[in-house]
């Protein structure tokens, strides 16, 4: 190893397995025993930037425990039969440049014969191999999608997206270039849709290098000019011979020593009685121990982060907040004593708080998200994007983003409520704040960072609000109780790129039991899915007595870098969470008074505003588009932010609901092909 690397890079290896190790002590109670070799496969994934390197880890082990990839055994009976397909294969030969070359050749996939989790398997077992190898791990990976001879049978678009997703950033491999060989009719009007979801990763950007740098769709005689025919297969249009067999071979010879070197490494592991042990071995994070407001965190309550990876506007306006920030700084915005607000007046005072029938009362006012509220119809809408373009919707978001705030936040900028905002400058208009019950007459008990936020034809169908902090945990479950919420969304991982997100405030493990204060939240049942995770939730008012069910629900496909390369994942979670809070509203009957869509359903990511509000725009606007078969994205994000400030916070966000109704329309059949050429001409990089 130490000929390989840079008297720097060693240095910087030992700084990652350090900061690896203290997550892991963190979150699991104990530090995993990291070898160099392992350490820095992701290191070179990331080009020796430790902060990626770790959010690559973070989203690897996630990925292995979610799709079931942690311990496998390649002589089982239905993985060995999933590897002599052959349908997945990396040669030993490279490219030009270095690079590994992978080919998955479609026409062999039988997607009703065999699982994602199976495939994924062979997928994953013959790159654990691959890796091992410095020149590969330097110079990373090509990837050819073979579509010669396949057919729509074949396809299965939600694999494809599994794949593409781990391979630019769930697996520590640098993904290089992916070539699309052939490709059927019928697969171009989804392709064209996927082309500009992957618009922003198509970019060897420096801020994600490991994004998918060039995508192409080509034909066989085309490939030569991508990869030398001297390593390319005979079947296209090469001189290789392909022995796959014999590389299944070494397959196993390596992953067996791998096993035994593992083993006696480390005394505490044993080998697996299916088989050789495969992958890296994952610890169940707890980050309940991570607190954000603790005192021996510099940061307190409000994490400095770089601008682009906050999650949360950057720019606020002097009528918003207690102080004007110097332009371009990344620190956040601080509330210093002498500019807070002290005065409480004698009507707020004496206000009392909503109560769970007062809000079922007044959410049959009118939405503001109604039928009549125009919107263009889904061939306008094309024509709309044709002409406005990426840059132009970036323009029109950006008029929305200078538009100043509808309302005042003066409970928001209280000095005694400074410390439940996560950020000091993404706070909560007070006209549709939500206020907790108070606790023994203290006026300020009322006060959460949250905002009730209408749906489509069902005023304050949501809750938005922050990430909670560890101090305002039985504050949010104060919120669900009062509100009667029984479903919860939850845009992001508790930690993501090594930096706390949102506080651990649910017990993330089945039958466990965690306690917030008059409050007792037990974990009755996981569920993991390809793309997010759902919680059965028991909460109960120890004061009452009693409990109500609550379905916590985790998206965790969503990249640490940017928007989802396709809003297919996005779109089949918004199912799942309408279908959950239907069956709520089934369960508890005749005790709920209100809209006869439920409860507000409560949405967070960490500050409760860009996925927050890219996931309520996206069900406001396909309600809207079932009903009325009309779309208006401009008014929609303008009447969420008069509702919770500066929801959609970033440009990015903006095109991806636009983009996501397309392939909304296109996946329920009410578009048979669209045609946005010149979407992406003389696009500029978003902000």
């Amino acid at each position: 190893m130490a000929e390989v690397l840079t008297e720097a890079e060693r240095e910087i290896v030992k700084e990652f397995v350090a900061i690896v190790k203290e997550l892991q002590l963190h979150k699991n109670g104990d530090k995993k025993s990291w070898n160099e070799f392992t350490a820095v496969k992701f290191m070179m994934a990331r080009k020796f930037d430790i902060c990626r390197a770790v959010a690559l880890f973070e989203a690897h082990e996630v990925m292995r425990r979610r799709e079931g990839l942690i311990r496998f055994d390649p002589t089982s009976d239905a993985l060995r039969s999933e590897l002599e397909t052959g349908k997945f294969s990396i040669l030993p030969v490279r490219d030009d440049s270095g690079a590994a070359i992978a080919i998955f050749t479609a026409h062999k996939h039988v997607p009703l014969e065999t699982s994602h989790q199976i495939t994924l398997q062979g997928v994953i077992y013959q790159l654990d191999v691959a890796l091992e190898s410095l020149e590969t791990q330097r110079h990373g990976i090509v990837f050819i999608y073979n579509m010669t001879g396949s057919k729509y049978a074949n396809f299965d678009y939600e694999l494809s997206q599994k794949m593409l997703n781990l391979l630019k950033g769930g697996y520590p491999a640098r993904l290089k270039k992916v070539l699309i060989v052939s490709a059927p009719l019928w697969f171009k009007a989804s392709f064209k849709i996927f082309q500009l979801f992957l618009r922003e990763k198509l970019r060897d950007r420096q801020t994600e290098e490991a994004a998918v740098q060039k995508l192409f769709m080509v034909t066989i005689p085309q490939l030569c000019s991508h990869i030398p025919t001297s390593s390319l297969p005979e079947e296209l249009g090469g001189s290789f011979q392909v022995d796959h067999k014999a590389w299944l071979q070494h397959c196993l010879k390596s992953t067996i020593n791998r096993c035994m070197d593992e083993i006696s490494d480390s005394p505490s592991v044993t080998p697996s009685d299916n088989g050789p042990y495969n992958g890296f071995h994952l610890h169940h994070y707890n980050d309940s121990d991570m607190e954000e407001n603790s005192d021996h965190h510099s940061d307190s309550v409000h994490e400095k982060y770089n601008s682009e990876e906050r999650e949360k506007e950057v720019e606020v306006l002097k009528e918003a907040m207690i102080f004007d920030p110097p332009k371009n700084s990344d620190e956040p915005c601080p509330l210093t004593p002498e500019s807070a607000v002290t005065d409480f007046t004698e009507d707020e005072e004496n206000e009392k708080p909503l109560s769970s029938s007062t809000v079922s009362l007044s959410i049959w006012e009118d939405s503001v998200h109604t039928e009549n509220s125009g919107g263009m119809t889904l061939e306008k809408f094309i024509e709309y994007l044709r002409m406005k373009g990426r840059k132009g919707l970036y323009q029109e978001y950006a008029e929305i983003k200078n538009t100043p705030p509808e309302g005042t936040f003066e409970t928001s900028k209280l000095k005694v409520n400074q410390c439940k905002n996560r950020y000091t400058d993404v706070l909560c208009y007070d006209h549709s704040r939500v206020k907790l019950p108070i606790i023994d007459g203290d006026p300020y008990s009322d006060y959460i960072n949250a905002n009730y936020v209408d749906g489509y034809k069902q005023k304050r169908a949501f809750i938005s609000t922050q990430g909670p902090l560890p101090k305002t945990f039985a504050d949010f479950w104060r919120m669900i109780w009062d509100q009667e919420s029984h479903v919860i969304v939850m845009t992001t991982k508790t930690v993501e790129r090594g930096r706390v997100k949102c506080g651990q405030y649910w017990p993330a493990e089945e039958n466990t039991v965690q306690e917030y204060e008059d409050f007792d939240v037990y974990n009755s049942a996981v569920e993991y899915f390809a793309d997010y995770i759902v919680s059965n939730l028991v909460l109960t008012n120890k004061k009452e007595n009693t409990s109500q069910e609550v379905c916590h629900m985790q998206f965790t496909s969503w990249p640490d870098f940017g928007v989802p390369s396709s809003a297919l994942a996005m779109l089949d979670f918004r199912d799942k969470v309408r279908r959950k809070q239907s069956d709520a509203v089934q369960m508890i009957g005749s005790h709920w008074q209100g809209h006869p869509m439920g409860p507000p359903i409560v949405v967070h990511c960490s500050a409760g505003i860009g996925r927050t509000g890219t996931f309520i725009t996206l069900d406001i606007c396909i309600n809207k588009l079932e009903a009325t078969g009309l779309i208006d994205i401009v008014k929609t994000v303008e009447k969420i932010r008069a509702q919770r400030a500066y929801s959609i916070q970033m440009p990015d966000q903006y095109v991806f609901c636009h983009l996501a109704l397309l392939e909304y329309a296109l996946s329920r059949g009410l578009l048979e092909d669209v045609d946005l050429s010149g979407f992406n001409d003389d696009d500029s990089e978003s902000e």
